[in-house]
């Protein structure tokens, strides 16, 4: 169906409805919010608002307390009531402080008590101070009394000069009830600087300003509070009330004003925002609605070009790991149903990941490609090739199932991947190994048939590489016991069962134990003697090559303490990457008291390839511990002259498979040859293994090979065989060395 035709359809229009539904209710969700907000932000101003004049007014108090005290203090030091104390003191507030108090500051009373609290002012007989409730006032200033008091008595105690200092302390102000009125009282206490008028605790000088309405008047002025006043009944509904309290949380009395709304305010000015905020997404909601239609079309030409992207390999173009469980799952369907019979091939290049490590990733990709191509050529088209990763790769393949016909298509798989591929000018030469498994019974997964597959490439690994392996039950008779030898041997490294086997090197004559190499041994104490060829695989499988190789290291250097000889230990690739190895060296080094000079580590080119950097920063940290280092089964991997020069190895260890073919192959001794010439070149002795007839070791020997090892001079013996040999060696005399070698 087009788009145009889709556009009109009755499909289209319940889109669009559908469409419409969801973006309604986004604005209807958002003016809801848009509202809210705007009114619990008014309400929030509001609230914010009365608070704010709360803390003004209770502020503009606390100013008029303050002037009163400052009044006060003022007209009592510029009229110097401190000196000369006495009877003219009453007479100087009389006629100079209370005038100006109250005429000129407007201060409601003006009194003065004397050190004795009797009040010298007003006189009793003065009716402008309301004379007959004199008395009665000595309740309501108790409180700021006694602390006046308190501060004369301070002060009473203090040196004459110290007094002099201070002789204006003593002031207090302070908001209360006088008179069941709300006022203002300021206080201040006087003493004279004269030791001999010095009478009791001083004077003291109090002055009280009502909280009138003149008072309120200009406060509700200077803040804007409306309708401010003085509270004695209920408010009205909307006035804010403002409780005033004393120093001990009495109620003085209770004030109320208007507030000022700012709710409507605020309102009035956020709606044109509001409806601007509304009409942006009226707006947006119809672009969005007009686009949904557009984007609908480009998801939906796009969603076939997505699966593809999301199932099949960026690299290779084939599909991925996704795409061919998908496919595996329809296949076993399809197979319970009674339909047609299926194999699965399991693919994994052998050392691709050293073409990779030495080359590059832009070589090993291209070269991922060319396999990629090879593999389709030699396939039918409903053969399902695909990458699940890596080096690795899968086929599903219909029809054909027998053993005979599936190693033919496997064969023929082997036989293309395993040519030359020429990639950036460079000729590499890569194998693959191959698991079959069956899909032939209707109880099978998707998982039991990749663990099939999985355990027949593990078995075409095992026996040699590049070659196939079809599934059959025995191998998991194999699974089971290999997981059962990794468990005896987990436990075996844990109790300390295994023992070491030392092969001698002799010098080229063969007369003279120069070394030993440390092999490990495994006696099983019901399944008898493992070779190391069944148990190192698994170690190295299981990752206990570790603690396997730890072990192996300790004792070999408690074994040897006492030995006049170098002793090689063999150290696979696996632990020589451990961050630690070189502590861990240091560390057994340590412990067993083992001279670094005598302990020498073989090490394969496996090693080296994609660990360069780390490889050499090691290397040299074991040369600065006195460690030699010798390169093992040399020939047999890239035999890279980059390695040689660039590692500092101090032996060269000549693979046994080209010594075995010295007397059989032409070109072997050749590169015997080669070798030995090499590593004089580079200043490094060589050594021979597998060295086993009379006419290898004579040959050996003219070739220029420093040391030999095999079954012709020795095989690997016990700790205290190696000891004995050492110690006849050492008493041998040197006539009969000499005419072994003659004889030899």
């Amino acid at each position: 169906m087009s788009l145009a035709v889709l556009r009109t359809s009755p499909a289209w229009d319940r889109a669009r409805v559908s469409a419409l539904v969801p973006v309604g209710l986004i604005l209807a969700v958002a003016v809801a919010c848009l509202l809210g907000a705007v009114f619990t932000s008014a309400q929030l101003a509001d609230e914010m608002a009365i608070r704010h004049d709360e803390e003004l007014f209770r502020e503009a108090l606390a100013d008029h307390r303050d002037r009163v005290l400052r009044e006060l203090d003022g007209v009592v030091t510029a009229e110097d009531l401190a000196t000369n104390l006495g009877r003219s003191t009453a007479e100087k507030v009389q006629r100079r402080v209370a005038p100006i108090l109250i005429g000129n500051f407007r201060h409601d009373f003006v009194l003065a008590f004397d050190a004795d609290d009797r009040i010298i002012y007003p006189s009793a007989g003065d009716l402008a101070a309301n004379s007959t409730e004199v008395e009665k006032l000595r309740s309501d200033l108790s409180g700021i009394l006694d602390e006046m008091r308190a501060e004369a008595a301070a002060l009473a105690a203090m040196a004459p000069g110290a007094r002099r200092a201070q002789i204006d302390a003593g002031r207090e102000r302070r908001l209360q009830s006088f008179m069941q009125r709300a006022a203002i009282v300021a206080s201040v206490v006087l003493a004279s600087t004269e030791p001999t008028q010095l009478r009791g605790h001083g004077l003291v000088v109090v002055s009280v300003k009502l909280i009138d309405d003149a008072m309120l008047s200009d406060i509700a002025a200077r803040l804007h509070l409306a309708n401010l006043r003085k509270l004695d009944g209920e408010a009205p509904a909307g006035d804010q009330v403002l409780s005033l309290n004393d120093q001990r949380d009495n109620v003085i009395a209770r004030f109320a004003w208007t507030p000022h709304p700012r709710r409507g305010e605020i309102v009035s000015s956020l709606v044109p925002l509001v409806v601007i905020a509304l009409g942006a997404l009226s707006f947006f909601a119809g672009f969005a609605l007009r686009h949904t239609r557009r984007a609908a079309a480009r998801i939906s030409a796009g969603e076939t070009k997505l699966r593809h992207l999301a199932l099949h390999d960026p690299l290779s173009g084939l599909p991925n790991r996704a795409y061919f469980g998908e496919r595996l799952e329809a296949v076993i369907a399809e197979v319970k149903k009674g339909g047609t019979r299926h194999a699965v091939f399991y693919l994994d290049l052998d050392h691709f990941k050293d073409v990779n490590d030495t080359l590059g990733h832009h070589v090993g990709d291209e070269l991922i490609g060319a396999v990629t191509k090879r593999l389709r050529r030699i396939l039918r088209d409903e053969a399902l090739v695909a990458r699940l990763g890596g080096d690795e790769f899968a086929v599903i393949t219909s029809g054909a199932t027998d053993s005979e016909t599936l190693m033919a298509i496997a064969d023929r798989m082997l036989a293309t991947l395993c040519h030359p591929y020429s990639v950036q000018g460079h000729t590499l030469i890569i194998g693959a190994s191959i698991g079959i498994a069956v899909i032939e019974w209707p109880n099978l997964t998707a998982a039991d048939v990749m663990r099939y597959a999985d355990m027949a490439l593990y078995r075409a690994k095992n026996e040699g590489r590049r070659r196939a392996c079809v599934y059959d039950a025995a191998m998991d008779a194999d699974l089971v016991e290999r997981k059962q030898m990794e468990n005896d041997l987990r436990n075996a490294i844990r109790a300390d069962e295994l023992q070491l086997a030392y092969q001698p090197v002799f010098t080229s004559d063969g007369t003279r134990v120069v070394g030993v190499e440390a092999l490990s041994r495994w006696n099983h104490s019901s399944r008898g003697s493992i070779p190391p060829a069944d148990f190192i695989p698994v170690a190295e499988h299981s990752g206990l090559i570790l603690p396997l190789g730890e072990w192996a290291l300790r004792r070999a250097c408690l074994d040897s303490l006492e030995w006049p000889i170098s002793v090689a230990v063999n150290v696979s690739p696996l632990q020589f990457r451990r961050p630690d190895f070189v502590e861990m060296v240091q560390r057994i080094l340590a412990e067993t008291g083992f001279d670094p000079k005598r302990l020498e580590l073989e090490i394969t080119e496996s090693t080296l390839l994609g660990n360069v950097e780390g490889a050499e920063a090691a290397m040299h940290r074991l040369k600065e511990l006195g460690v030699r280092l010798a390169l093992d089964d040399f020939g047999t991997g890239y035999s890279s002259l980059l390695y040689l020069r660039r590692f500092p190895f101090d032996k060269l260890k000549i693979d046994r498979s080209f010594i075995r073919n010295i007397e059989d192959a032409a070109e072997a001794a050749p590169i015997v040859h080669a070798i030995v010439s090499l590593g004089r070149g580079l200043g490094m002795k060589v050594t021979a293994e597998g060295v086993e007839t009379a006419e290898q070791h004579l040959f050996l020997r003219a070739a220029g090979v420093h040391f030999m090892q095999g079954y012709r001079f020795g095989q690997p013996e016990p700790a205290a065989s190696v000891a004995a040999r050492l110690a006849n060696q050492a008493n041998e005399p040197e006539s009969r060395r000499s005419g072994l070698a003659r004889a030899g």
